[in-house]
């Protein structure tokens, strides 16, 4: 008789369709709505989590809650602040900005991977939006998750990158008028010839101009493992600013906190193929274009995130061989736990 192995989690993804097109039928035909216009408050419903890992962020975090206090949306929300051991006050000034967001104060850094799981533990909406600490959303974002959310979706916004500015006041300064969705790498991506390339390890022949989201059909082509150039389902996944169902989430064991050990990086791509895996389809908002504020130190931050970002694809491609994350939820409430033991959390 022959031996029966499981599918590793690669192979799992090659039978996973990016159709999603059933869902975006349905919710325009349901609220009349455009999928890819900004959202009426009143379409907002349901219950939304969202988690904000934070370690030194105390330049830009109050305009980010700011943005999330004047939010336009009848969708019932919380948001919890996760300081991972910030030295410069950040969990402070969460505790004292006016939206009153849960706070929980790790006091060893951890890492955004076991950051954003000690949120996810503590969260009670039914979805989980995940935002960076220097991410500000415009005031539709969470109509525009809530309108949209279900149990099969993991719903992507895009980032515009800028300069960190302030006032005299330190407060961060945004430019006039809406973000630029082409300035999201995932819709307009430019790459040189002869650079061998860190996600795929391709070289390119030619430079490239692409248009990732446009060329694939808004990620529909990127099923069943099809990649771009560098760019794959998986990989679309990024939790600047990106929403899924809270129980798909604990279901595929949340994000690995070993990524946060080795580096920066790849942790939101491995919880995409978990979430992908288990069935989840990807969807842009193209719409839900946010600035994301880069920090002073813009360089030298960038210098020290991308030296680690080998070796975070590296374990990424070893957990692509192994059997894909499922029925994790317990397992992920008990390694939550753990962590928790040690932390502050005021409400």
């Amino acid at each position: 008789m022959p031996l029966m192995f499981d599918p590793t989690l690669r192979e799992t993804l090659c039978h996973r369709t990016n159709a999603y097109d059933p869902v975006l039928r349905a919710f325009e035909q349901r609220t009349g709505h455009g999928w890819h216009e900004p959202t009426p408050p009143h379409l907002g419903q349901g219950r939304l989590s969202v988690i904000i890992p934070a370690h030194n962020m105390s330049y830009c975090l109050p305009a980010v809650l700011d943005a999330i206090a004047t939010q336009q949306t009848t969708a019932r929300f919380e948001v919890i602040v996760v300081d991972d051991g910030s030295t410069d006050g950040t969990g402070d000034l969460a505790k004292q900005h006016p939206l009153r967001p849960a706070v929980v104060r790790i006091p060893r850094r951890c890492g955004a991977a076991t950051a954003r799981n000690v949120g996810v533990a503590l969260a009670e909406g039914d979805t989980l939006v995940f935002a960076d600490a220097d991410m500000v959303l415009p005031p539709h974002a969470l109509a525009d998750v809530a309108a949209r959310a279900c149990d099969r979706m993991i719903l992507i916004g895009f980032r515009h990158n800028i300069g960190y500015q302030a006032d005299d006041a330190g407060r961060v300064l945004l430019p006039a008028g809406p973000a630029d969705l082409a300035a999201d790498h995932r819709v307009r991506w430019r790459a040189p010839a002869g650079q061998r390339l860190v996600y795929t390890g391709i070289t390119l022949a030619h430079p490239v101009d692409g248009r990732p989201l446009d060329a694939t059909d808004g990620l529909r082509q990127l099923g069943f493992a099809r990649t771009y150039y560098d760019w794959d389902l998986p990989r679309m996944v990024v939790t600047a600013l990106m929403a899924a169902p809270r129980d798909a989430v604990q279901e595929a064991g949340g994000f690995h906190p070993r990524f946060g050990e080795i580096g920066w990086g790849s942790e939101d791509t491995y919880l995409g193929a978990a979430l992908i895996g288990l069935g989840l389809m990807v969807a842009p908002l193209r719409q839900l274009v946010g600035y994301h504020v880069n920090p002073p130190d813009e360089a030298g931050s960038w210098k020290a995130k991308l030296a680690t970002w080998p070796a975070t694809v590296a374990f990424y491609r070893h957990l692509l061989e192994q059997p894909p994350p499922n029925s994790k939820a317990g397992e992920f409430q008990r390694q939550a736990a753990v962590v928790l033991r040690d932390c502050e959390v005021t409400r």
